[in-house]
C-alpha cells in the first residue's frame, strides 16, 4: 500500500522499527509489517494487521465536515467516526456507531496526530487514565490519529458523559470562561468521591503544564456516571499545543489564581495541588515524586515518537523549561 511504503521510508537499515500504537520498538523479524502484535491486540484480540486508510488526510478532512452535522463528538480538529473490521485488518468510517475516532491533521497544522499519539503515551506512563489509541496510516503517507471510544458498551449502550462546559452551564463559545478553581468546585459538587477526584485532577494539571497543553478547556474534562460512581473520564485530547502554535501566549486555557501564563510551582502546586485539591503535604510530594520520575523517562519515549526531529527538539526543550519551574 503506498502508505505504509512511505512511513517505511523513515526507517533506516539496521534500526528496529517502532509500532504507531505502543511506541515501543519491535522485531518485525523479516515480515514487513507495521504494528506489532501487542499493539494489534490493544486494538483487538484476533487483529492480525492493520491496513492503511485508503483515503488521504485532505479527503478525510473533507469527509468529516460533510458528517459534522452527524458526529457526537465535535471539536475544532477533525473528526470522523470508524468501526474497526476485524477479519479485513481495516477501519472503515461509518455515520453512526462507531466505537472509534479518527483525527486527521488539521490542514493548518503540522505533525498533530503525531503530537497527541505521544503525549498521550507520555499520560499512561505517570498514572493517568487514557483510552487504547494509536496512529493508522492513510494513503498518502500521513498519519491519523485513532482513539477507542469509552462512552460506549455492549452493542448499542452508552455509558452516560457529561463535561465540565455543560456542567457549568457553559457553550461551546464559552468553553474557556471558567477556571481552574470552579472545576475543582464541579468535582465536589456532582463526584461520588470528590477528593479521589481531585488527586487525579492534580495529576492531569501538572502534567498538561509540563507537556505544553494550553487548551485545556471546559469541553476537554468530562465525568462518567457509572452504576457504581461518578467519577473522572479517561483523559483525551492531550497535545502538547505549545510547540504547534507560532507564538503561544498561555500556559493554561483556564486561569489558576487568576493567572493563564508566568505560573509558578506557588500557583501550580502550593496553591492549586495543596489549598485547592486538599492534597496533604506526603501526598502532593508522593505525586511530584512520581512525576519527576516519569519525567526522566519520557525523553527516550519522545525520541521514539513518530514527530519530525525538529518537533521532537521543541518538544524536550519545553519539558526541560517546564521541569525547572516545576522541580525547583
Amino acid at each position: 500500500m503506498p502508505g505504509s511504503q512511505r512511513i517505511r521510508e523513515r526507517i533506516g537499515p539496521g534500526i528496529l522499527p517502532v509500532c504507531p500504537i505502543t511506541l515501543q520498538e519491535f522485531d518485525a523479524g523479516k515480515e514487513d509489517i507495521l504494528y506489532s502484535r501487542n499493539g494489534l491486540r490493544r486494538l483487538h484480540a484476533q487483529l492480525s494487521r492493520l491496513q492503511p486508510l485508503p483515503i488521504s488526510a485532505e479527503d478525510q478532512r473533507r469527509e468529516a465536515a460533510a458528517r459534522a452535522d452527524k458526529m457526537s463528538i465535535q471539536g475544532v480538529q477533525p473528526k470522523l467516526s470508524a468501526v474497526l473490521r476485524v477479519k479485513e485488518g481495516r477501519f472503515e468510517i461509518v455515520d453512526s456507531g462507531g466505537r472509534f475516532i479518527l483525527k486527521p491533521c488539521p490542514a493548518e497544522w503540522n505533525e498533530v496526530p503525531e503530537n497527541e499519539a505521544l503525549t498521550m503515551a507520555l499520560a499512561g506512563t505517570c498514572g493517568i487514565e487514557v483510552p487504547d489509541f494509536g496512529l493508522v496510516a492513510a494513503s498518502d503517507g500521513s498519519w491519523t490519529f485513532w482513539i477507542r471510544r469509552f462512552d460506549r458498551f455492549g452493542r448499542k449502550e452508552r455509558v452516560p458523559i457529561e463535561d465540565f462546559a455543560q456542567l457549568q452551564d457553559r457553550t461551546r463559545d464559552t468553553k474557556y470562561q471558567s477556571s481552574m478553581e470552579r472545576v475543582v468546585e464541579t468535582i465536589e459538587r456532582f463526584c461520588s468521591f470528590p477528593a479521589v477526584e481531585k488527586r487525579k485532577l492534580a495529576r492531569r494539571v501538572l502534567f498538561c503544564f509540563l507537556t505544553g497543553n494550553e487548551d485545556m478547556h471546559l469541553k476537554n474534562y468530562s465525568l462518567i456516571t457509572t452504576p457504581k460512581k461518578v467519577e473522572l473520564s479517561p483523559a483525551y485530547d492531550l497535545l502538547n499545543t505549545s510547540i504547534i502554535l507560532r507564538d503561544p501566549k498561555d500556559e493554561m486555557a483556564m486561569p489558576i489564581r487568576g493567572k493563564k501564563s508566568n505560573l509558578t510551582r506557588r500557583d501550580l502546586v502550593d496553591h492549586f495541588c495543596g489549598e485547592r485539591c486538599g492534597l496533604a503535604p506526603k501526598v502532593l510530594e508522593a505525586l511530584l515524586e512520581e512525576l519527576g520520575t516519569s519525567v526522566e523517562n519520557w525523553q527516550e519515549v519522545i525520541r521514539r515518537s513518530f514527530l519530525s526531529e525538529e518537533m521532537r527538539e521543541k518538544y524536550l526543550d519545553l519539558l526541560e523549561r517546564r521541569s525547572e519551574k516545576l522541580f525547583q
